[in-house]
């Protein structure tokens, strides 16, 4: 996986991974793949457990709306979860940076790529660009990658439900 300017890639691969937890190993290695992500070594059961447990505490982040509190949390998670930066040209992908050591675990890979991907995303975009959905019975992860930086929805679908609740009661309203 390169991380964009924004972050936005690892900050997307983390919020679908808490939005639809991988049930084993060989998913989370699939859904790592499938999202781009450049594995040396298969995953294990433990590399399932440790990102399960990072996860949580990225969830953290993800629910501190006040910005000094999430940049500490996000801290604890960077210095944690990173090495020196390195260019690297593997597998002939063409040069770019990586935050992380070679030859790590996939949750250390992970740790590592989503940590400083989520760091980039709320420095270049914004501190806010980090929530849950705003329909109270959905608890969706979403990172705002919008041009305007005001999603309050994990799809268009919850979007739709919300104005169609809104509209309903605002036609109840006037017919009282």
């Amino acid at each position: 996986m390169h991380l964009n300017p924004y972050g936005s890639d690892a900050v997307l691969l983390a919020a679908d991974l808490v939005n639809r937890p991988p049930a084993s190993a060989a998913e989370l290695e699939e859904r790592c793949r499938e999202a781009g992500l450049v594995m040396d070594r298969p995953a294990v059961d433990p590399d399932l457990t440790a990102v399960r447990a990072y996860l949580e505490r990225w969830t953290a982040v993800v629910d501190t709306a006040d910005a000094p509190e999430r940049a500490a949390l996000l801290n604890a998670l960077l210095a944690t979860s990173t090495a020196h930066p390195r260019l690297t040209d593997h597998a002939g992908t063409g040069w770019h940076i990586h935050y992380r050591d070679d030859d790590m675990t996939l949750a250390g890979l992970l740790r590592s790529l989503v940590s400083v991907g989520t760091a980039l995303h709320l420095t270049g975009r914004g501190m806010h660009r980090l929530a849950r959905c705003a329909i109270d019975s959905c608890e969706q992860v979403f990172a705002d990658v919008s041009r305007t930086g005001r999603q309050r929805y994990c799809t268009p679908a919850c979007a739709n439900r919300d104005a169609v609740r809104r509209h309903r009661a605002s036609a109840r309203t006037t017919k009282a």
